[in-house]
């Protein structure tokens, strides 16, 4: 026999030898396996079946936990009535009140998204009021005292004011309007603040410039009559005599029980002057329309 006739020999029984081994390592592989699989094994393995609640069930579950104020277990109920009912009317139902439970879980974020999610899917239905309702609210609770970022504010007077424009019939509108007066009152005492730091800092200008977007942006606030009383020290100050009468004249025609106009009568006095109103200032046209209906605290 020739060395290559041998040595291919040799060759093709060890490949023959690893072929065998190779089954064999297969199949107890395959036994391992089988071991492993607990759909095989019917003795260590029983499948659960759970039984799919009706839709109704599961919203009342959810707004039994509401009003048990186990608002994570609504939460779940309205949750699970989406999954398994996705495209019905209950679905519909729980998503807006899971909302609610956000809401009244103190989640105010996830209030916002499931609201927003709402309003995305079914915003001609009729609990699309209630959605907005929801998310104005959400961001209404959230608002900051004066000394704070003022964004929260900002975004709950958006809400409402949509609430009031696109379901001007809605039972929710009434409390919006009050809640949007509350909220600019916010906004312009902001404003004051800033303001009266500037005063105090003897930048007149810049104090008159926060003092005039109150008497023109939030006329019907707490902080108009102090405004029109700033407003009178501030062009004092300055030296712009006729602003500041016509300030004060303003305040008195609208206040005149205000003790912030008895502040700037007395300021005006102290230079020889009295409140006299300039009709051509901004000041004065700015009250042109002006009706009283301040909020009172």
């Amino acid at each position: 026999m020739s060395f290559a006739n041998a040595f291919f020999g040799a060759k093709a029984g060890i490949s023959r030898a690893l072929v065998v081994a190779g089954l064999g390592l297969a199949l107890a592989g395959c036994d391992t396996m089988t071991s492993l699989n607990p759909f095989d094994r019917a003795e260590r393995y029983t499948p659960e079946i759970i039984e799919q609640k009706p839709a109704e069930e599961l919203y009342n579950q959810g707004l039994a936990g509401i009003e048990s104020r186990d608002y994570q277990r609504a939460i779940e109920s309205f949750t699970d009535l989406e999954d398994q009912y996705p495209v019905s009317d209950w679905a519909r139902k729980a998503l807006v009140m899971k909302a609610f439970a956000y809401y009244s879980a103190n989640a105010y974020d996830d209030a916002i998204g499931v609201a927003q999610g709402y309003l995305r899917q079914y915003p001609g239905s009729e609990d699309a009021a209630y959605a907005q309702y929801i998310m104005a609210m959400a961001y209404y609770d959230q608002i900051p005292d004066i000394t704070r970022d003022q964004e929260r504010t900002q975004r709950a007077i958006l809400a409402f004011q949509e609430l009031i424009d696109r379901y001007p019939d809605s039972e929710y509108v009434e409390d919006a309007q009050a809640k949007l007066l509350l909220a600019y009152d916010q906004l312009a005492g902001k404003e004051m603040e800033v303001g009266r730091f500037y005063l105090n800092q003897r930048n007149y200008t810049g104090a008159i410039n926060r003092f005039r977007n109150v008497v023109s942006e939030y006329q019907t606030t707490r902080h108009v009559e102090e405004a029109l009383s700033r407003l009178t020290e501030a062009y004092f100050a300055l030296g712009i005599t006729d602003e500041a009468q016509t300030a004060a004249a303003v305040l008195g025609h609208n206040f005149p029980e205000s003790r912030w106009y008895r502040d700037a009568y007395v300021l005006l006095e102290s230079g020889g002057l009295e409140p006299r109103e300039n009709r051509q200032s901004w000041i004065s046209r700015a009250f042109a329309d002006f009706t009283r209906g301040l909020i009172s605290f």
